[in-house]
């Protein structure tokens, strides 16, 4: 056997054992949460709101404000993340002050995200005067999901073949016609993966949150934007680190986590299907 195919033989076992350790974890960690925490699960635990000191009850009120708070950041960060990587790609130049938009993005995608709740907290929460409330926190999250946002944005209007464009200016299309009508329904597809994997971040953070509208416990769900909110992440951070009893409230925690990450695949299915279902209207 030649060295080329030695090499190529030993790249694709390295590649395969990789793929099969990675899935392997993935598993693992799955039915270790799963294992812990279905025994906690019940329609009461789902519907009741903590009490006794969050060691009875269920997980309604967290469970409905992390649902809040991913409507409330996505709600700022789809639009101008969209619009955002929409310019990049189809008006922008090849200038500096486009080349500098582009690396502030992409240095954003890399900050810590407790950076992100201090920025929160200086601006809406201390500078706008929004105090602790949902609307900051989902703000804040808005924020932290925007760089994810704007570069899958991008690349998916930049995936769209030129030949589309040029048909549509053929036909007597405008530019934004040819945006509106062409470019952005053959992206759409792209532009649910960056907003999918956005959602899944968003649900599962805590530092951003702690700075700017969780609730430690509040027995009600938020009524407004400015009222104070309880989240999944923080309601197990606190569960974990702060309980009267740890050992009592840990069925709840491996519980309230299996719940959280039951939300961010269910959300992913739906984006998943969603996609999928654009594709074939687009073929």
């Amino acid at each position: 056997m030649s060295h080329r195919k030695l090499l190529n033989t030993f790249m694709t076992l390295l590649l395969w054992s990789s793929i099969t350790t990675m899935v392997i974890l993935l598993l693992s960690i799955i039915a270790f949460i799963f294992v812990n925490g279905v025994q906690a699960l019940s329609w009461e635990f789902i519907t009741e709101p903590p009490r006794e000191n969050m060691t009875r009850g269920g997980i309604s009120t967290p469970l409905i404000g992390t649902l809040q708070l991913v409507v409330v950041s996505m709600f700022f960060a789809l639009p101008v993340g969209i619009a955002t990587g929409l310019y990049l790609s189809e008006y922008s130049k090849k200038n500096k002050f486009t080349f500098l938009i582009r690396l502030a993005i992409r240095s954003l995608a890399g900050v810590p995200s407790v950076v992100f709740g201090l920025f929160g907290l200086s601006l809406f929460v201390i500078l706008l005067g929004f105090g602790s409330s949902l609307l900051s926190a989902g703000l804040t999250l808005g924020c932290l999901a925007l760089p994810l946002i704007v570069t899958a944005s991008e690349q998916a209007f930049q995936a769209v073949p030129k030949d589309f464009r040029e048909a549509s200016y053929a036909l007597g299309a405008t530019k934004w016609q040819t945006i509106r009508k062409v470019v952005f329904p053959a992206a759409s597809s792209t532009i649910i993966t960056g907003a999918i994997l956005s959602i899944g971040r968003v649900a599962g953070e805590t530092a951003p949150i702690i700075f700017t509208g969780a609730a430690y416990f509040t027995p009600n769900v938020a009524q407004s934007l400015f009222d104070e909110v309880m989240a999944l992440p923080y309601h197990i951070m606190v569960l974990a680190t702060e309980g009267t009893d740890i050992t009592l409230t840990r069925p709840i925690q491996y519980g309230t986590v299996l719940v959280l990450l039951a939300l961010v695949l269910g959300m992913s299915a739906v984006g998943v299907m969603m996609r999928a279902r654009l594709r074939q209207r687009g073929q």
